[in-house]
């Protein structure tokens, strides 16, 4: 019943007239309850992505220090640059990478449902944490078009949808910077990458990727978009070819950064 009432959460406002779904969304509200969905506990709305304020409360934002290059957090006092254990193991071609939060707790539960099983009312939940973080870096930074990690077309039309993209649009809009979402094409599916080393892991991306449009990189600074950073494999090869292209500069922005051992 529970799985019933959201997707009638979410498919019904999509099919009435926008002035119409304040109206739909309280008379919903009487038959399916504005509860969390990952607790179920306690009352969340929509625009909250049905995450409430007690499982919040379990998200880490990552806040210095950490790892001046893929932004790791490092736990105890430090007050000078570092670079941590993964980065200098890894040839890793993006000039930098930053999250917003860690991945575990009710963020990995949401991105996972999100991501895998198709609850895009995780996405407000997410772009409420991701945003307001990035933003604030891209206000210090010049950037020229926003980039998401491409999903393999088989799994996208699976899917339905690549997170990455959908995520991307929603920073292209609120820092005013383009988005380019035909510059990057994944040509091969890849296996999940949960159980890979981490050298295993770049090996898996040495060849999952290709340059879709390689006219007006030149010179240009852009910015990835993923969901989660683990190793940084993934976007380093993406970033590899923006750069071999004529790319600046490249950087990387994630909604959640996991702790990776291995």
């Amino acid at each position: 019943m529970a799985g019933v009432s959201w997707l009638a959460r979410e498919k019904l406002p999509r099919l009435i007239p926008a002035q119409l779904q304040p109206w739909m969304d309280a008379a919903l509200g009487f038959i399916y309850p504005d509860v969390c969905t990952l607790c179920g506990k306690h009352r969340a709305t929509r625009g909250e992505g049905y995450v409430c304020a007690e499982c919040c409360k379990e998200v880490r934002f990552i806040v210095p220090p950490f790892c001046e290059r893929c932004g790791l957090p490092f736990r105890g006092e430090i007050d000078i640059a570092f670079e941590c254990g993964n980065c200098r193991e890894m040839e890793l071609h993006f000039a930098s990478a930053r999250s917003a939060v860690a991945a575990r707790g009710p963020v990995l539960e949401a991105i996972h449902h999100y991501k895998y099983n198709g609850q895009l009312w995780y996405e407000e939940f997410l772009l409420g944490l991701f945003l307001p973080a990035a933003r604030e870096w891209f206000a210090r930074e010049r950037c020229d078009a926003i980039v998401p990690v491409p999903l393999f077309s088989v799994r996208k039309r699976e899917r339905g949808f690549n997170q990455a993209e959908r995520l991307a649009r929603r920073l292209s809009l609120a820092v005013n910077v383009p988005m380019e979402n035909k510059r990057l094409k994944r040509t091969m599916p890849t296996p999940t990458q949960t159980r890979l080393s981490r050298t295993e892991r770049a090996e898996n991306m040495r060849s999952a990727f290709a340059l879709w449009r390689s006219e007006g990189i030149q010179g240009k600074h852009f910015v990835l978009v993923d969901d989660v950073f683990t190793t940084g494999a993934t976007t380093s090869a993406c970033a590899k070819l923006l750069l071999k292209a004529g790319a600046k500069r490249v950087n990387v922005w994630t909604v959640a950064r996991a702790e990776f051992h291995g």
